[in-house]
């Protein structure tokens, strides 16, 4: 199945830059150079990403020739390792020309230099960040600045090795939209305005094509589902999920074996769809009438989408296009990303529920989540199996994509806390977040930057994360 075990990986070009005068000057720091820009290659490529190397550049008739090699590679991002002091010539020749979002890297190989022994040479050796201001200021006098900066030590340097692991991330992040198809099944719930989405604009954003469905076509893939798919999908939900018992909420009631096979079926033919149209995630809302075969199917998708947005494949209940795809970069940054809303506050705990009906990410539930039998969801058509749970306790974070008054893409981000206690036994999840500030004041601070009233809840603070794949994919990003 697409994407289920196997992710697309960023395409990163890292190309190292020198000063072909020095190499006269001072015999084997060319050398010595070029090894550190190896190293850094290597450690890049532990990162999950395809390292293109562009080799070790010096002039401008090299800056050019591997310029035009990497611009042909396919690039999501380029780290330029400054190895010494170099000009801003050498270095904007790649950069402006590959044409891609570039990180400048200066890593000296010593934390401090031994003042009483240093030469020049061994200055020259740790001289990284000299050219930082020269090029910097040059590639935003031109108007494509750099979308960041690493800056420590190549070896035992904790932040810097986290900040490139996070630009791995974020180039990860922006590869899933790349030539990916998002699926767009049914329509948006009726009266839900902030759910409305431009396909045509979300490509220009995302670079993802949207591809129209109908409940046909999933139909055809759950009729089509063999007794033994069925079957093999019934095992594998009973390993995922616990089975509870009914509780006060007169909605809830026993899962029957009827609930489990149909949904069982469906949830098959959820990844036959998947895999028939080569979806990277889907977006989709049916509303159904009189119990029709659709509204059995549409009202049965909970535990079939849960899994699939578990294994990297997000989907979106009420056709939230752009929930779908805050959940496809949580993902990616390995936060998980679970389909959420805000649910009731608890004032006296300070801390405010949320969660929703479905779907949501079983990869990020705090112990193993239970199902419960629904004689009804709330809002919507028909009955079936309710998914429950809340995500793991610790550090979380909430993201919304929505847009502005002229049509461009807005991330609102913030960070908080899921705290464990009693959640309500209802069949769909909720979280016990906690922020760092008044419960009320969070929510108004929340619901005045304007977000969707659905978000990707994921686990980890991740706003730093954030803050490179909005620099890499040119989105603005507000944090609350």
């Amino acid at each position: 199945m697409r994407n289920a075990t196997v992710r697309k990986k960023a395409r990163v070009g890292v190309v190292t830059i020198g000063h072909k005068p020095y190499w006269v000057q001072f015999p084997g720091l060319e050398a010595e150079l070029i090894g550190y820009g190896k190293q850094l290659e290597e450690i890049i490529r532990g990162h999950e990403v395809e390292v293109v190397s562009g080799g070790f550049v010096d002039d401008m008739a090299s800056s050019f020739a591997v310029a035009e090699m990497l611009k042909n590679s396919d690039l999501d991002l380029l780290f330029c390792n400054l190895s010494t002091y170099v000009t801003s010539a050498v270095a904007t020749g790649v950069i402006t020309n590959v044409g891609v979002p570039t990180v400048l890297v200066a890593l000296q190989p010593r934390h401090a230099l031994d003042y009483a022994n240093t030469t020049t040479y061994m200055q020259l050796v740790n001289d990284n960040i000299c050219a930082l201001p020269e090029i910097s200021g040059v590639l935003r006098r031109i108007g494509k600045p750099a979308a960041g900066m690493v800056v420590g030590t190549l070896n035992e340097d904790p932040r810097a090795r986290n900040e490139l692991k996070d630009w791995c991330l974020a180039a990860n992040a922006k590869r899933a939209f790349k030539r990916s198809k998002i699926g767009y099944l049914g329509h948006t719930y009726e009266g839900m305005y902030d759910m409305h989405s431009d396909p045509t604009a979300f490509t220009s954003a995302f670079g993802a094509h949207v591809q129209m469905l109908e409940m046909c076509d999933l139909a055809k893939q759950v009729n089509s589902v063999t007794d033994q798919e069925r079957k093999a999908k019934q095992e594998e939900i009973l390993s995922v999920f616990e089975i509870a018992e009914p509780f006060i909420d007169p909605i809830t009631r026993l899962v029957k074996p009827e609930d489990m096979e149909w949904a069982s079926k469906v949830a098959a033919g959820m990844d036959r769809l998947i895999a028939e149209e080569d979806l990277a995630g889907m977006a989709y809302y049916y509303r159904g009438v009189d119990g029709n075969e659709y509204e059995r199917i549409a009202s049965n998708m909970t535990l079939g989408n849960s899994l699939l947005t578990g294994k990297g494949i997000p989907l979106a209940g009420e056709a939230d296009l752009k929930t779908c795809a805050a959940m496809m970069l949580m993902d990616r940054l390995e936060a998980g990303g679970s389909f959420s809303e805000l649910h009731p506050c608890d004032f006296h705990d300070d801390i405010v529920l949320v969660g929703h009906d479905g779907p949501h990410n079983v990869k990020i539930s705090d112990g193993k989540p239970i199902i419960r039998g629904l004689d009804l969801f709330h809002g919507k058509s028909g009955s079936g199996i309710g998914v429950e749970f809340s995500i793991k306790a610790g550090p979380v974070t909430l993201l919304s994509i929505s847009q502005n008054q002229d049509g461009s893409y807005r991330l609102i981000a913030t960070e908080g806390e899921s705290i464990k206690g009693d959640i309500p036994r209802t069949g769909n999840t909720n979280t016990r977040c906690q922020f760092n500030r008044g419960t009320a004041e969070f929510v108004e601070s929340w619901c005045m930057a304007g977000p969707t009233h659905h978000f990707a809840l994921g686990i980890g603070h991740i706003n730093g994360r954030l803050k490179k794949v909005a620099s890499l994919m040119n989105l603005e990003l507000h944090i609350v």
